[in-house]
């Protein structure tokens, strides 16, 4: 029989340590997430951008007023004029508000808030005044074109959202996360809105 020498025995036991601890160590880097919650949450900050819905407007205002006493019109003192003008609107979520629940390094979870308008401009540069009233008892002020132009933002703002701008804001921001998230190497892919209760006032 063939006798082991301890330089032999030696090197096969250390091999076999070695072997089972690098095997162990492998097991544990598999099981543990590629990305923490963190990670994912700061990518997903640096797209917000590209989740935003635009639509583009040109408008035109109609504008008349009276001035008024107790309440009703005095004739010849009334004031008019139109504006046309070019603006937009954008519509998205707010992803510093977004939730993420990652569950391994293949499932995560994602719970967006609800949509909302984050910007309504009216560009001072468009604007061309037409059909402007000169009435010397009741001339027009920069007061008026201000308040003909907030007006309108909240037209704006109304006829977006009937034509579904939160619903395809809502829409675009998960198609960006999913997009990032696939990337990142998540097959399953979970994006909920969050759900809020309306207050009552």
């Amino acid at each position: 029989m063939r006798k082991i020498s301890l330089p032999t025995l030696f090197f096969f036991i250390t091999t076999v340590i070695l072997a089972v601890v690098l095997l162990f160590s492998k097991s544990n880097r598999e099981s543990e997430p590629v990305y923490s919650s963190t990670t994912v949450m700061n990518r997903i900050t640096h797209i917000q951008e590209l989740a935003l819905v635009k639509h583009n407007y040109t408008g035109v205002i109609s504008f008349k007023d009276y001035m008024k006493f107790l309440n009703i019109n005095i004739p010849l003192t009334d004031k008019y004029f139109i504006l046309k003008y070019n603006g937009y609107l954008k519509a998205g979520v707010d992803f510093s508000h977004v939730k993420v629940d990652l569950q391994n390094d293949s499932t995560i979870h994602v719970s967006i808030p609800k949509p909302k308008i984050l910007d309504t401009v009216i560009d001072e540069k468009s604007v061309e005044v037409f059909n402007e009233s000169e009435n010397a008892f009741n001339p027009i002020k920069i007061s008026d074109y201000n308040e003909a132009l907030t007006r309108e933002k909240n037209v704006m703002i109304n006829d977006a959202i009937n034509q579904g701008i939160l619903t395809d804001a809502t829409d675009q921001a998960k198609i960006v996360l999913e997009t990032m998230l696939e990337e990142m190497g998540f097959s399953q892919i979970y994006i909920t809105e969050e759900f809020t209760i309306p207050q009552v006032h």
